[in-house]
């Protein structure tokens, strides 16, 4: 079959995944997981990929970008919804479970988390997305960016108050317009249908550390031209090359039919401590955000 036409086989999404501390930072606050399946009986709810980037104080971005992941995957898989709807009650859930544990701990007061999800299931793909990590699909050799960023010169750039080559630079450039955790009332854009796959599309996901350093072009070609865990060493390289002054995520993905012989699915790429919490007391909390 020819890549990138419509297809009436399964389809399913593979890659790799990978973050980088960077070379100014001490602390990676990036968080990145991929699940390529995963089934409930007998249905398969099919796979999800995650990147968020952390923000606080003393590592407490680190706290809410792993907090973000851990609910927002378990939410996911717990509900027998809608992609759509399961991606908005894990957001959702994420979303007050950073909150909350901000306010019970107040070394972590004021922290936040960027979240982009993609999730694939029964050959279309979903989009769920606050912040300004971004998420990619190229197809037919053209590279799309499928998540708006959601700051303030992004915002300006829509509004036509800002032409895109002043955007990124000067006075409130890195200002982000919404983050999980650090309100109630955020608003994840979240696609109400799926965006039909081809075979050959790839995905790309990735944290402001390689975007703000790594054009699109450079971006378009290691991944068009490398398999996934390559282009993925290949693209951190190269913002390390550019300063690397931020922490760096990024994943590759191919569309693939199902039957096509890969690696087992890849968990989150980085696991931490939670902060002071007790595990058996994190885990309580989540395992109950998860069941209502």
């Amino acid at each position: 079959m020819t890549a990138n036409r419509p297809s009436t086989d399964a389809l399913r999404i593979a890659g790799a995944i990978r973050t980088d501390v960077g070379c100014v930072r001490r602390l990676n606050e990036d968080s990145v997981a991929f699940i390529a399946s995963a089934g409930r009986s007998d249905r398969d709810f099919g796979a999800l990929a995650l990147v968020a980037d952390g923000m606080g104080g003393h590592a407490a971005g680190e706290v809410a970008s792993a907090l973000a992941l851990e609910v927002v995957r378990r939410v996911y898989y717990s509900l027998d919804k809608t992609p759509s709807e399961a991606l908005r009650a894990a957001f959702d859930a994420a979303n007050r479970a950073i909150f909350d544990y901000a306010a019970k701990h107040p070394e972590c007061a004021g922290m936040g988390t960027t979240c982009t999800a993609l999730a694939v299931r029964d050959n279309l793909l979903w989009l769920a997305h606050v912040g300004d990590s971004r998420a990619y699909l190229m197809r037919d050799g053209e590279l799309t960016q499928l998540s708006d960023d959601q700051t303030l010169h992004a915002q300006l750039v829509r509004d036509g108050v800002m032409s895109p080559e002043d955007a990124g630079k000067g006075a409130g450039s890195n200002v982000i317009l919404q983050a999980l955790g650090t309100r109630l009332d955020v608003e994840p854009t979240i696609w109400k249908e799926g965006l039909p796959l081809r075979l050959g599309d790839l995905a790309v996901m990735c944290s402001d550390g390689l975007t703000n350093l790594v054009a699109d072009g450079t971006i378009s070609e290691f991944a068009s031209k490398n398999p996934p865990a390559e282009a993925c060493r290949l693209l951190i390289e190269a913002a390390r090359r550019g300063g690397g002054h931020d922490n760096i995520s990024v994943g590759v993905f191919v569309v693939e039919t199902d039957g096509a012989n890969q690696a087992a699915d890849q968990a989150a790429t980085k696991r931490i401590q939670v902060a002071d919490s007790p595990t058996g007391a994190l885990t309580a909390k989540i395992d109950a955000i998860a069941e209502g």
